[in-house]
């Protein structure tokens, strides 16, 4: 299966995710997550991030949100 295939498959059950995180539209969500660090990381193959769960992108995503409303927050390493 093409890389583009397996995120086509993912983002189905990512952006109503991020939708209901977001409170928006489906437009706004792919809009907002491929404006994201996550989404051009998800968008590059040489990252791997791909093959990764929906479950486990949205939350990478909520979380890179959370991370620009409060920045003052601290790494998690």
């Amino acid at each position: 299966m093409s890389h583009g295939t397996i995120r086509a498959t993912t983002l189905k059950t990512a952006i109503p995710l991020i939708m209901e995180y977001l409170h928006c539209d489906e437009n706004e969500a792919l809009k907002r997550f491929y404006e994201s660090h996550i989404g051009a990381c998800f968008a590059d193959d040489s990252t791997g991030l791909y093959g990764q769960s929906a479950l486990y992108i949205a939350s990478l995503f909520f979380d890179e949100c959370s991370r620009i409303v409060n920045p003052l927050e601290k790494e998690h390493v």
